[in-house]
């Protein structure tokens, strides 16, 4: 008996799950823009650094960034690298990166990222 009013509360639970999600407001994230002289002067480095072709200053600069968090527009798997942008005063890499999609060195679009990968600004040449 106990077993079945279990199974009947899951069936209840997952049946009414899609009801609740859907209640749930959907939060919009936007790409705002960011003219390249409102970033911070770490970041113009950076910027330099890509279209020099490096060197890079940290091991994982230029590695495939895979968009996991949906707010870039959609592209191929490869389409995305990330950079870090130096935090003065962080021990590690902080969390301020450049993303660029395209070729490596003349990329199509850099985004800038301050809060780890939380929000995105398309920079504006």
């Amino acid at each position: 008996m106990m077993l079945r009013r279990i199974a009947v509360a899951w069936v209840a639970v997952v049946s009414l799950a899609p009801l609740f999600a859907a209640a749930q407001p959907r939060v919009e994230r936007r790409v705002v823009d960011v003219a390249v002289g409102e970033l911070p002067h770490e970041a113009r480095d950076t910027l330099a650094r890509i279209r020099a072709g490096g060197p890079f200053p940290y091991e994982r600069d230029g590695v495939r960034f895979g968009n996991r968090e949906r707010l870039l527009p959609q592209k191929t798997r490869d389409y995305y690298r990330e950079y870090t942008v130096a935090t003065p005063g962080a021990r590690n890499r902080g969390a301020r990166r450049i993303v660029c999609g395209g070729p490596p060195r003349t990329p199509e679009a850099c985004y800038y990222s301050g809060d780890h990968y939380q929000s995105f600004a398309r920079i504006r040449e």
